[in-house]
């Protein structure tokens, strides 16, 4: 189907929004639903036992609905940006569920973390891939199993880490750093520190897993297509941004951030 023009969308948006013209809704709906099919391969590669991928495409259509019907066209935000976000979103909810994560890969990412964390306040900065596998009485190789696994799940994104308690209205999405649509005062400082915290996290990544977040947090690139921006496989983009998450989590943590997942 052919994507609508802006002219276009903004004359829908004009009678959804000021007139609440459904036919208009319905329109919108149409014309973006693509990104809950590109959505739900970024977050899952490997589709978890007893789901499929009409599951995913469900609760990433609820995500588009809630989006649609609370997107503010005036507000300085792109309405792709902040769709795939409650997609995202809406997809890990149901993930979450599930309870999908294996224990093992779970326990082994704690791990990760905490070792990650205690280096990084040891060493004054981010540790290596090798200095966290000698601390870990692992190999190199055996670590990068870890953050393969953990890419492979898509157990981590930011809608994963930003989480008060991982359940029902305490989750913390991604998109609310962005734009807020009902905040109290008190909701709006804890969101400026918990953007102030995040920031922080993602500075102090190296060069190349910061483009990564940069690129598919903001800009909307496939894992394939910053691969192709970066000269590497779509595999290694997995464990950049598999890295990131880690960091900016135990960088969280390190933070006093009981805003985490626990």
């Amino acid at each position: 189907m052919p994507q609508l023009t802006k002219p276009q969308l903004d004359d829908l948006w004009i009678s959804f929004k000021q007139h609440g013209d459904l036919e208009a809704r319905a329109e919108i709906i149409k014309n973006f639903y693509h990104l809950v099919k590109i959505t739900a391969g970024r977050v899952v590669s490997n589709m978890p036992a007893g789901m499929d991928k009409e599951d995913l495409a469900s609760a990433g259509t609820i995500g588009l609905l809630k989006a649609v019907d609370q997107f503010d066209p005036s507000r300085e935000v792109k309405f792709e940006t902040y769709a795939i976000a409650l997609i995202r979103g809406a997809i890990l909810e149901t993930l979450r569920s599930e309870d999908w994560v294996p224990r093992s890969i779970r326990e082994k990412l704690r791990a990760f973390e905490r070792t990650s964390n205690a280096l990084e306040g040891t060493l004054g900065r981010p540790a290596t891939i090798d200095e966290i596998a000698d601390a870990m009485g692992m190999t190199e190789e055996e670590v990068n199993q870890i953050i393969q696994q953990a890419g492979r799940t898509g157990v981590m994104s930011l809608d994963d880490v930003l989480s008060s308690n991982g359940e029902g209205e305490d989750h913390i999405h991604f998109i609310d750093l962005i734009v807020d649509e009902n905040a109290s005062p008190e909701a709006e400082a804890e969101g400026r520190e918990l953007r102030r915290v995040l920031s922080q996290g993602v500075d102090k990544l190296p060069d190349r897993e910061r483009l990564v977040i940069a690129l598919y947090y903001y800009e909307g690139l496939t894992f394939k297509e910053i691969g192709q921006v970066l000269t590497v496989s779509e595999s290694r983009v997995y464990q950049l941004h598999t890295q990131a998450m880690l960091r900016i989590r135990s960088h969280m943590q390190g933070q006093g951030g009981d805003f985490l997942a626990c």
